[in-house]
């Protein structure tokens, strides 16, 4: 009779896992209600202040990330983030420091970091990636795997490193598939050339 159960156990287990795992949630409207077609964001993905994340269409959310946009996170138009990434908007790891046992007692702390971010069209940003408060990221940009991400990066910067640099720069890489594939100029140029 227990070997039955231990049967039945790992079968209802097999169920449950197989119910568990994310799925890809297609909208058709952003948190603002405006109509954008082929946003997907996995079951799995954390999103703190949804009123303030502004998506575009065609972006990409993957499995496992978390986004807080408690100060405002905008993802323009085919932006698209790999698995388990964060954005935040804000980050307390100096006031905490700063103000010790007494960081309760007080509300605005010295030392807190709030701010917006905003990630440019066709960008792509890397598994395990970091993205703080008060980051611009321009269109175009590959942010690599395992990247820590603060401050102002122009348009079409391979972006990498914890603290992340400009390492090269993504035209750099299209040019030599675009060279291969001319008929793939036409798409490229509709946003690549704003």
């Amino acid at each position: 009779m227990r070997n039955i159960f231990q049967a039945l156990g790992r079968v209802y287990l097999r169920f449950i896992a197989r119910q568990a795992r994310p799925i890809m949630i297609y909208y058709y409207k952003n948190f603002q209600g405006k109509k954008h077609p082929n946003i997907r964001i996995s079951s799995s993905t954390v999103l703190g202040n949804k009123e303030k994340l502004i998506l575009q269409k065609n972006v990409y959310i993957g499995h496992f990330n978390r986004l807080d946009a408690s100060n405002g996170i905008e993802l323009a138009e085919g932006v698209q983030l790999a698995s388990y990434c964060s954005i935040v908007t804000h980050s307390s790891h100096q006031a905490i420091r700063l103000y010790g046992d007494k960081y309760q007692d007080f509300k605005n702390h010295i030392g807190y970091n709030r701010g917006r971010v905003f990630i440019g069209k066709y960008t792509f940003v890397g598994p395990h990636s970091f993205i703080m408060p008060n980051t611009k990221i321009g269109k175009g940009c590959l942010i690599k795997a395992y990247s820590y991400v603060k401050g102002d990066f122009p348009d079409f910067s391979v972006i990498s490193g914890n603290p992340a640099k400009i390492v090269g720069n993504t035209k750099d890489i299209d040019v030599k598939t675009l060279d291969k594939n001319p008929e793939l100029y036409a798409f490229y140029n509709t946003w690549a050339k704003e």
